[in-house]
């Protein structure tokens, strides 16, 4: 019993596509469908050159312009920040005077220990401040 080319080239990409689940390689996952293109080429007659020539093109076209924008999603920060990320840049009222060595602030519903940026400048109680950063369990403000 004689398989067909296109056959084999699905059993390839089936091959593929099992360890792409099991290892979350997206490359993989391109190579599948590579092998799918080439037993297109085939089922439509295609001699086995051509069919090598469509795996590797497509392949190699899917994996350049797939891995850099993987790449750029790794890289992004989340759009949800939380914890300490979540309240640098929020807004603070001193409670007692802030200045470089220290003071208070309520900072979304809490009462935090507070610094500022500047030791130049200091807070008065009353004042608006902004959050630049958390360094440990004291708030940085300006």
């Amino acid at each position: 019993m004689d398989i067909d080319a296109w056959v084999w080239w699905l059993i390839g990409a089936a091959a593929l596509g099992i360890p792409l689940v099991l290892t979350a390689m997206p490359e993989l996952g391109m190579l599948a469908v590579g092998a799918v293109a080439a037993a297109v080429t085939a089922g439509l007659g295609g001699d086995t050159v051509l069919q090598v020539l469509v795996f590797a093109a497509v392949s190699v076209a899917l994996i350049a312009a797939v891995r850099p924008v993987a790449a750029r999603h790794r890289a992004q920060r989340p759009e949800l920040a939380t914890g300490v990320d979540a309240l640098k840049g929020r807004s603070a009222v001193v409670l007692e005077r802030v200045d470089a060595t220290g003071g208070r602030i309520k900072l979304a519903g809490e009462i935090w220990s507070a610094r500022s940026l500047d030791a130049d400048l200091a807070y008065e109680a009353g004042q608006e401040v902004d959050v630049v950063e958390i360094d440990g369990a004291t708030a940085v403000v300006m």
